[in-house]
This record gives structure tokens, sequence and C-alpha cells, in this order.
């Protein structure tokens, strides 16, 4: 094999290696060593999942502020309840 036929060969391996590189391989090699993965029913990374979930634990926290503060209210605005006179004799205060 003379000198054409090496370069031949570096070409050959080279573009296999660029194809390869460039291809869906390539692109899964390097999701899969940056650590970005995506859930294939939603097509969100892990990341977006989270924010998205950290969003909605923010709503149920707030929501769950509003229904405290309205109990709070309500329960301020409403009259002592009277405790009925014990007539019981053993626990009458002498």
């Amino acid at each position: 094999m003379g000198e054409a036929g090496f370069f031949g060969l570096f070409l050959a391996v080279g573009g296999a290696t660029v194809a390869l590189f460039l291809g869906p391989i390539g692109q899964a090699l390097g999701r899969r060593l940056t650590g970005v993965k995506k859930d294939p029913v939603t097509g969100l990374t892990t990341g977006e999942m989270a924010a998205e979930r950290v969003g909605q634990l923010e709503q149920r926290v707030l929501e769950l502020e509003e229904r405290l503060d309205f109990a709070e209210r309500m329960l301020a605005n409403s009259a002592p309840a009277q405790l009925p006179e014990s007539t019981d004799p053993v626990n009458t205060p002498v």
C-alpha cells in the first residue's frame, strides 16, 4: 500500500469518525456526558421538571397562606364562646 492508499484510508477513517460524532450517536454521547436527561413523555429536562414542580409547590403554599389568613380573621371576628356554668358539686369552687 503506497502513500495514496494510506491517505485514502486516513480520509475514510476520519470521515467515519466525524460522521459518528456529529450523528445521533455523537449527540447521545454528548447528552450522556453533560448529564442532560429528558423525560420521554413531556420532553422536559430534569432541571425544567424541578423548576415546574417548585412553581406548583409555591402556588400551593400561597393558597394555604390565604386560607390560614381567612381562618384567623374569622376566628378574630367571632364572639368568644361562653362556657356554661358548672353545676357539678365536685368541681364547684369553695
